[in-house]
């Protein structure tokens, strides 16, 4: 098959990629999912200063047909699943192969470049994305049309969340710190200015539905540095 899951650059109905890679989720042919998909819609996000929740809603309601979607959003986007379960347009969904991190960046360059003709959206855990951070160099070089959207939350949650698993202590100055990246802050707007491409930071809904808007209009890549 061409373009990932479809032929000839399309994106097959409802197609998803599960996190081990090799399951695929096609709805295509299947006379119920069909019925379904008929009735689904787009649900507008909720409004306000910017929440986990209400980017995953916002990412699902403006996402284009066919979009394939980058997601290594991790701990800020379990509720990007639920978001994007009604939508009547066919997309892909590429999440992480395994527990490694820092795929975001050069798979979205990659898949821009396999998929020329599809809009493709890196929904990324601010953590992870300083790993690869030079990707973003890479899609200005191309000018690949990559639509980033960062979840600045300021920490590692993903590694909390293990350190927690191990029963490890959290309360020493050591620990906390190892987990937080707000010392100094990340300014993501910068670093992709820094690689030639263009960026706004975002705090409310209505921001980040304006500036994906911008971003989905560009004829290169941009970034959304996303203050959650």
């Amino acid at each position: 098959s061409e373009c990932l899951l479809g032929e000839g650059g399309e994106g097959k109905d409802g197609a998803t990629i599960s996190n081990n890679g090799n399951s695929v989720n096609e709805m295509k042919g299947d006379k119920k999912a069909s019925k379904k998909k008929k009735n689904s819609k787009r649900r507008q996000p909720s409004k306000g200063r910017l929440t986990a929740q209400k980017l995953c809603e916002a990412i699902a309601f403006l996402q284009p047909e066919g979009a394939i979607i980058v997601d290594e959003s991790l701990t800020s986007g379990t509720a990007y699943w639920n978001a994007s379960s009604t939508l009547p347009t066919p997309f892909t969904h590429l999440t992480l192969t395994g527990g490694a991190i820092g795929i975001g960046p050069p798979l979205s360059l990659g898949v821009a470049i396999a998929c020329p003709g599809r809009r493709v959206i890196n929904f990324q855990a601010d953590g992870s994305g300083m790993y690869t951070l030079q990707a973003l160099w890479s899609q200005a070089r191309e000018k690949s049309k990559v639509l980033s959207i960062i979840c600045r939350n300021g920490t590692y949650n993903i590694l909390k969340i293990e350190q927690s698993k191990q029963k490890l202590k959290l309360s020493g100055v050591t620990a906390k710190a190892s987990t937080e990246l707000s010392s100094p802050q990340i300014d993501w707007v910068s670093l992709a200015n820094g690689m030639g491409v263009p960026a706004k930071a975002v705090d409310t809904t209505s921001q980040l539905l304006e500036a994906m808007q911008q971003g989905l209009r560009q004829d290169g890549p941009f970034l959304i540095q996303a203050n959650i």
